[in-house]
């Protein structure tokens, strides 16, 4: 079965509206959404061939070799194998990223080549 990508997005203006809470609030959607995680990750452990990681501020390098601070809504990644790009979308249908947490979405893309695993 073809790997396929799948990046956890997050716009800027969610993440602010996240931060901006009451670090009560935030700490509540952290206390439900990392057990919802978890079990996620365990329902779907056959499909999870690189369990893949969350991911911080964004330093480019253009190319023209400028080096400075860059930003996109790319915030984690996973990747799964299923049977094509619906599957494996459908695997994330009720993430908690995208229905806890303030996740924007999970943009699925088929490996064209590799992954080394």
């Amino acid at each position: 079965m073809p790997y396929f990508l799948a990046v956890y997005t997050m716009t800027r203006a969610d993440l602010a509206k996240f931060r901006a809470m009451p670090k009560a609030d935030q700490d509540a959607v952290d206390a439900k959404g990392v057990p919802e995680w978890k079990e996620w990750d365990k329902r779907h452990a056959a499909a999870i061939v690189n369990q893949g990681g969350m991911v911080g501020k964004t330093t480019r390098i253009a190319r023209d070799g400028t080096i400075a601070p860059a930003s996109n809504d790319f915030c984690g990644y996973v990747i799964v194998e299923a049977e094509n790009a619906e599957a494996a979308a459908r695997l994330f249908a009720d993430h908690p990223h995208i229905n806890t947490f303030p996740g924007d979405g999970v943009d699925i893309m088929p490996f064209l080549t590799g992954p080394d695993l």
